[in-house]
């Protein structure tokens, strides 16, 4: 429909308008990467023309960019009349160019473009919605990263107060899509650089959120939970370490090998890596009561076993929140990610880490940098039995000469001076034994 040519370094696109005379804009550009953005945006005015139908949400924000002299040609050759020339804004904002960003991105799950959106509203409540993009600076990058750690202020869940700063992840987070706004905009060269780009945006992990949710709690919690898809949504991520909510409301009611007690989890999460699309986990016996109560409720033609909590718009946190406090005790940090972290760190007490990875579906290093923890239990264990065990496992011989280091100095053999040296007894060692 369009095409580029080049002429001593300099770009012009050429097409076909309206009346089939061929036409030729001088894009005054040397980048081939804008020219051909050019192109494709004329095409799309085109298109429009021909069709009546309205342009694209990016040939508008490119439109936003466009200086009078570009303008004025499309207005030429009947590709926009003069009023939408007029009206069009010359900058692009802050505002325009977000939206234009989430609008194209239809590559990626509404679970994303929500967290996306999160981000939006700290940046258009911090700059203004009319900030021209092309103004902001890294010293205004850095400004509001301050201002995401001291005064921005989330919605408070169930249970909790809101106040005033963002959590080191979710700053963190915010910087990691506000990198990737500027960088789409670095791509298409609307800005010279990204005013994000030295800003640290990889999430770390706050540990002080741990929290082991013990099988007693969870036993309270299930008696608190109002139906049988509640208990299983709970169940399925303390029990089972799946992630929620999309990998519950990816279960299918045929999932279920009931004869081999396996299962089949679909994680939409990680369904973009090779090898990543499903899991199979064994049929836990926490969970095959709560899996059968729900299959036998299914109705004719049902295909999932959550079919009420589909919305991904829905808190299912909040519900949580109220379930908790429902069964006498107190929210923790993370509610679900909490719950499958819990179940991680149960399982690595019976079995290898690579097993119970492939279980969980993350990382043996994403395991120990997220979810792993030490419980009371750890301790508990260590104090009553880690020493009569050690003692089992040790040469008997040493054992015993160790005992007796209290014997005076020459009476002592070389492996009781070492069993000295090494600070077993508080005794002073005597070299010349040695």
């Amino acid at each position: 429909m369009a095409s580029i040519n080049k002429r001593k370094d300099w770009y012009y696109v050429r097409f076909m308008d309206l009346d089939g005379v061929r036409r030729t804009i001088a894009l005054r550009t040397k980048s081939e990467r804008r020219a051909i953005n050019s192109k494709l945006k004329i095409e799309d005015l085109i298109s429009a023309s021909k069709t009546g139908q309205a342009i694209g949400p990016e040939t508008k924000v490119w439109l936003a960019q466009q200086k009078a002299w570009m303008r004025a040609n499309l207005v030429k050759f009947s590709l926009i009349d003069a009023d939408l020339a007029a009206t069009t804004p010359g900058p692009l904002s802050l505002a325009q160019h977000i939206d234009s960003y989430i609008a194209k991105r239809t590559d990626v799950k509404p679970s994303t473009k929500i967290n996306w959106g999160h981000t939006r509203r700290n940046l258009v409540d911090f700059f203004g919605a009319d900030k021209p993009l092309a103004q902001i600076t890294t010293g205004d990058a850095k400004d509001f990263e301050r201002h995401l750690k001291s005064d921005a202020r989330e919605t408070a869940y169930a249970g909790t107060e809101a106040t005033a700063g963002l959590s080191p992840d979710t700053v963190r987070k915010r910087i990691s899509n506000s990198k990737q706004f500027f960088h789409d905009a670095v791509e298409h060269e609307i800005i010279d650089r990204n005013p994000f780009a030295k800003l640290r945006s990889s999430v770390v992990g706050n540990r002080d959120r741990d929290f082991f949710v013990t099988r007693e709690m969870a036993e309270k919690v299930l008696d608190a939970c109002p139906d049988a898809q509640w208990r299983l949504l709970f169940a399925l991520s303390r029990f089972g370490g799946l992630r929620c909510p999309s990998e519950h409301i990816a279960l299918r009611l045929d999932a279920v090998d009931w004869d081999a007690k396996r299962i089949r989890i679909d994680s939409p999460k990680t369904e973009h890596h090779d090898g990543k699309a499903f899991r199979i986990i064994p049929l836990f016996p926490e969970l095959q009561p709560h899996l059968e109560e729900v299959w036998h409720q299914a109705g004719p033609g049902e295909e999932y076993f959550i079919t009420r909590y589909r919305d991904p718009t829905q808190n299912l946190r909040t519900q949580l929140s109220k379930i908790i406090k429902r069964a006498g005790l107190k929210r923790w940090p993370k509610l679900w990610q909490n719950l499958r972290a819990s179940r991680q760190t149960e399982l690595e007490e019976y079995f290898p880490s690579h097993v119970v990875c492939q279980w969980i579906g993350n990382s043996l290093q994403v395991a120990r940098k997220h979810y792993l923890q030490v419980t009371d239990s750890h301790y508990e264990k260590a104090a009553s039995n880690v020493a009569n065990f050690v003692a089992s496992k040790a040469p008997q011989g040493v054992v015993n000469e160790k005992c007796d280091a209290a014997k005076p100095a020459e009476n002592r053999s070389v492996s009781q001076n070492v069993a000295v040296l090494m600070g077993d007894t508080g005794l002073e060692p005597v070299t010349s034994a040695l």
